[in-house]
């Protein structure tokens, strides 16, 4: 049973063909954890077990024991001043929370629940269907408008659960739909909180009600024997956005809008215009506000939207422009396209090795070398973009061209200065260094001179493998593998690069075996 009495609160019987109240539900929840026996009356005692409950019940056993354990340890764990006054949570009944109503109507839907209601007590039905509550909207013989509900809405009772609104009359209570709560409750809730039951309507006030009041509950007003005529002239028609988008001389984002009834256009922003006919406001602001969650902001001398911040510029062009083209109709202009965001492109890499130096071309990037170095200090910082001296955005987010410039900078610890016409010089032994980051270049057309060519195909495990003659002086030194590291000079003596080959001799020394040869003076020393 339940009863409601400003909260609701939730009884339980037991038994088979004689009911037995629930007098404790501590030590109902206690009795079911220990299976222990108890007897109720002539007619009922049992071991309480789950399986001694009919599968029909076992929802509302475990709904019952769910809050019994609540009421047991919040009640063993009150103080004691608190148990002078009585216990914290009463043992007899289940105060329902808003998540517990919506819980026990999971459980009695379409089913007959006993409800107490200032004293009475009747069966009333819970149930997932919408309550016939409708406002009409009627002519008056006098000519004037009349909007009224079809019951009286002060013998409802509204109940709010944490994900459901109810209505309770005096037959049932209905779980309502989120569409029935933002149209017919809320209408509802309007009329009750101002104590009215009817509201007169005269012709102009009529433009307001189409335009403002039925657009938020379209679907809990009936019109009533008013001509097809007559709703025409009050009702609005389709809502037309238009957006015209383009960049200024600062190059900030500029938007005007335009709305349309019909063949009608207009500024919404333009307020002095006084328009007589009817609107959808409803629509409309929401419309404008999509400007405003956008980040736009209100440029009063122009009657415009405009958007001067860089990173919402950004933003907008990378994620917000594709919903502005599914809501509104978009046009732009030919400033708009230009600039948009860029794929920076190095176009074809050349490669060549001259003079015993590396040169790399790289003169076909469409990008400023200019402007090279504060590109690749945004890179180094994370951002996602650089917006170029023209206006448009140059995308700094998993870019491998960007990636390769980087590497090729900073592993080179190239100068900014030294590349302003296009082309890096760098000494013949970093070749095998740039091979390597070039071989993440894949797409990117890379042009290399035979001489490169020969320098990064031939130096590999194979020329390991030539006959090279280790020095006499050093044939006893030297082990096996580092045989392999003096050949490995040896290849680099023949591409003309110098190196230091260093060896750990593994005595937990400070003592390292080193082999030093030097183009500078042709020797080879061990230390």
């Amino acid at each position: 049973m339940i009863n409601f009495h400003g909260d609701m609160r939730v009884e339980f019987k037991i038994g088979t063909n004689k009911m037995y109240k629930i007098k404790d539900l501590s030590e109902f929840y206690t009795r079911i954890i220990d299976k222990s026996f108890y007897k109720y009356g002539g007619k009922l005692e049992f071991i309480h077990s789950s399986e001694m409950f009919e599968e029909e019940s076992k929802p509302l056993l475990d709904f019952i024991l769910k809050y019994a354990e609540i009421i047991k340890y919040a009640n063993s764990n009150s103080n004691s001043n608190f148990r002078y006054y009585g216990k914290a949570l009463s043992e007899t009944n289940i105060l329902l929370s808003t998540s517990g109503i919506d819980d026990l109507f999971d459980i009695l839907n379409r089913k007959k629940v006993v409800f107490q209601k200032d004293y009475n007590t009747e069966e009333i039905d819970f149930t997932d269907e919408q309550p016939k509550i409708e406002f009409k909207l009627k002519k008056r013989n006098d000519g004037q408008y009349i909007i009224e509900p079809n019951i009286d809405i002060f013998k409802v009772t509204i109940v709010k659960g944490k994900q459901y609104k109810y209505v309770l009359d005096e037959k049932k209570l209905y779980r309502c739909t989120k569409e029935f709560e933002n149209n017919n409750l809320k209408l509802l809730e309007l009329f009750r909180k101002n104590y009215i039951t009817e509201v007169l309507l005269g012709k102009n006030e009529l433009k307001q009600l189409f335009s403002i009041v039925i657009p938020k509950v379209k679907n809990a007003i009936i019109l009533e024997n008013l001509s097809e005529e007559e709703i025409e002239a009050y009702r609005p028609k389709e809502l037309g956005v238009k957006v015209f988008l383009d960049f200024d001389k600062k190059n900030y984002l500029i938007a005007d809008v335009k709305f349309s009834y019909g063949d009608y256009e207009f500024n919404p922003l333009d307020e002095s215009l006084h328009l007589d006919f009817p609107r959808n406001m409803i629509q409309e602001t929401k419309a404008l506000n999509i400007f405003r969650k956008t980040g736009f902001m209100f440029d009063s001398k122009n009657l415009r939207f405009i958007l001067p911040n860089n990173d919402e510029i950004y933003s907008f062009l990378t994620e917000d422009v594709d919903y502005y083209m599914q809501k509104f109709e978009v046009l732009v202009t030919q400033k708009f396209k230009e600039n948009q965001i860029r794929q920076p492109k190095l176009g074809n890499i050349g490669i060549k090795v001259e003079n015993n130096l590396l040169s790399i071309d790289l003169k076909n990037m469409d990008i400023n070398i200019s402007e090279l170095q504060d590109i690749m200090s945004k890179y180094s910082l994370k951002k996602k973009y650089y917006r170029l001296k023209d206006g448009s955005f140059l995308s700094l987010e998993e870019n491998k061209e960007i990636d390769f410039l980087d590497k090729l900078v900073t592993g080179m610890d190239i100068d900014y200065k030294s590349i302003q016409d296009g082309e890096i010089n760098l000494p013949v032994n970093r070749s095998l260094y740039l091979n390597q980051l070039l071989k993440n270049m894949k797409g990117t057309e890379i042009v290399k001179n035979a001489e490169y060519r020969q320098i990064v195909n031939t130096m590999d495990k194979e020329l390991l493998e030539e006959e090279l003659t280790v020095p006499k002086n050093l044939e006893s030194t030297l082990r096996y593998y580092q045989k392999t590291g003096f050949k490995w000079l040896k290849v680099l003596d023949s591409y003309k690069f110098g190196g230091i080959l260093a060896d750990d001799m593994g005595l937990r020394k400070n003592y390292t075996n080193v082999i030093c040869y030097c183009r500078l003076c042709p020797k080879y020393t061990t230390y």
